[in-house]
C-alpha cells in the first residue's frame, strides 16, 4: 500500500503552502512524517511538480516524485504515481494536514482490505461548532445507513428545520483510499456539474453512480487552507 502526498507550490489562497514552516519544519515534511507512522502503509511518496518541494522532502530523508505540471487536481497527480509505482491500494493524503493521525490511514486501509467491493473510501469527523458547520471552507458530508457518502457540500448539511446545527453533522477530511483500477478510471472521467459548482472533485464519483465509503476519523485534524489556519497550526505545534 502506498500513501501519496500530492503537493504543488501554487495556491490561490496560500502560495507556497507545502513549504510553509510549522515549528521549523516544512508542512509537507510534517505530513510525510505522520504518514510514515501508519503501520499499513509500506511506502510514502510526495508527488510534486516543483523542485523546491522535492528538495525539501529529500533533505528530510523522504521520497519525492516529480510529476506533470498539467494536472488539474491532486487525484490526477496520484493517478500518475499509480502508473509508475505499483500497489493494490493508494491513499491520497492531502499535504495540508500537518497533524494527521496515522491511525486514520490504518483505518482507511482496514476498510478497503476487509471489503473488496469498496473502490474508494474517505474520512470524516464530527463538526465541533456551528461556526465550522456554516464555514464554506469546511466541507461537510452526509452518510447513508450503509456507511457510504450521500453528498458532500460546502453548505451546512444536513439542513435542520428545527434550527441550529444537527448533533451528528460531519466534517469531511480530504484523505482518500483508492483501488488502483478505480483510481485510474476516475482520473479519466470528465468533470461533472456538481463537482464544478461546489469545487469538490469527489462529487464526480457520486455523479457517476459510484460509491465512497466514509470512515470515522479517530481525531479531528486541522486543515491548513488559509493564512489564519497556518497561524493556528503554528500555535498548536508550539503547544505540543
Amino acid at each position: 500500500m502506498i500513501a501519496v502526498i500530492p503537493a504543488r507550490y501554487g495556491s490561490s489562497r496560500l502560495p507556497g503552502k507545502p513549504l510553509s514552516q510549522i515549528d521549523g519544519v516544512p508542512m509537507v515534511v510534517r505530513v510525510w512524517r505522520q504518514s510514515r507512522l501508519a503501520s499499513e502503509v509500506g511506502r510514502v511518496i510526495v508527488a510534486t511538480d516543483d523542485e523546491r518541494i522535492s528538495s525539501a522532502v529529500r533533505a528530510a530523508g523522504g521520497e519525492a516524485m516529480i510529476t506533470s505540471n498539467a494536472h488539474p487536481s491532486g487525484t490526477d497527480r496520484v493517478a500518475e504515481v499509480a502508473t509508475r509505482a505499483a500497489a493494490e491500494i493508494y491513499i491520497n493524503v492531502q499535504g495540508d494536514l500537518p497533524f494527521l493521525d496515522p491511525t486514520d490511514l490504518d483505518a482507511l486501509a482496514t476498510a478497503m482490505k476487509t471489503d473488496d467491493t469498496i473502490e474508494m473510501a474517505t474520512l470524516a469527523t464530527p463538526i465541533i461548532d456551528e461556526g465550522e458547520w456554516r464555514n464554506p471552507n469546511v466541507v461537510k458530508v452526509v452518510v447513508g445507513a450503509n456507511g457510504d457518502a450521500l453528498y458532500f457540500s460546502r453548505s451546512p448539511i444536513p439542513h435542520w428545520r428545527d434550527g441550529g446545527m444537527p448533533h451528528d453533522a460531519l466534517r469531511h477530511i480530504g484523505v482518500y483510499a483508492f483501488r488502483r483500477a478505480f483510481l485510474l478510471e476516475f482520473a479519466k472521467l470528465e468533470p461533472t456539474r456538481l463537482e464544478q459548482i461546489e469545487r469538490l472533485e469527489q462529487l464526480r464519483v457520486l455523479e457517476h453512480g459510484r460509491r465512497i465509503r466514509v470512515v470515522t476519523s479517530v481525531a479531528p485534524s486541522l486543515e491548513v487552507d488559509t493564512a489564519e489556519d497556518l497561524e493556528r497550526a503554528r500555535s498548536a505545534a508550539g503547544r505540543a
